[in-house]
């Protein structure tokens, strides 16, 4: 097992991971509100706490490892599943809001917040408040992700990425081309210059 991992991100999807570190991809299980702080451009630098799970199956194990950006993060992910009801996979998934927010909740026993997270009900949103209220002060400063930026995609970039999706890219790195195409381009108005521009600069990248 390890705690931290330093590496290339291979690909991006909503609840994971993969980073190439030593030679070796790992899938890293990132709850959402993690998520939205780490980059969706393959190749992209990507350095992770991790926690480590092992699932036994009869005479073998699978590891399961979560991401998280800090330290401060995943000891709260940690203290989290000390509560009995709340498992490593349903506490992962209930950081679906930023994890200040979640712990101010369970910090003034705001039941009605708490049970609306995925996967936590009347019941277990008791049980987290009996275990952490007046436990969980250094939580409150946690950073959350920056508000996404919204980009305005047109319609033929959607024909342009079907293009790029029959070619064998996947679908995160032909979005983060996509996307970084129009930036560099924004006046391109039709799927057949965008793939060719898209082509001009993928050319350009790759050495002589």
């Amino acid at each position: 097992m390890f705690a931290r991992i330093t590496g290339s991100l291979i690909e991006r999807t909503v609840d994971a991971a993969i980073v190439e570190a030593g030679s070796l991809g790992y899938e890293i299980v990132l709850p959402p509100c993690i998520a939205e702080k780490i980059p969706t451009t393959p190749g992209a630098n990507v350095s992770l706490e991790i926690y480590s799970v092992v699932n036994l199956d009869g005479n073998s194990g699978r590891f399961t490892y979560y991401g998280f950006t800090n330290s401060i993060e995943r000891e709260f992910f940690e203290a989290l599943i000390t509560v009995a009801s709340i498992g490593p996979r349903s506490a992962a998934r209930a950081f679906s809001a930023p994890m200040s927010t979640i712990a101010a909740a369970i910090d003034r026993g705001d039941y009605a917040f708490l049970k609306s997270l995925p996967g936590i009900g009347q019941q277990k949103a008791r049980d987290i408040v009996a275990k952490l209220q007046g436990k969980v002060a250094k939580f409150l400063l946690i950073q959350d992700a920056p508000a996404p930026r919204v980009a305005t995609i047109p319609d033929f970039a959607d024909e342009a990425l079907a293009v790029l999706l029959q070619l064998g890219y996947k679908r995160g790195e032909a979005e983060a081309m996509i996307r970084e195409t129009l930036d560099a381009s924004p006046a391109t108005d039709d799927a057949e210059r965008l793939l060719a521009e898209i082509y001009r600069r993928k050319a350009a990248k790759e050495p002589a």
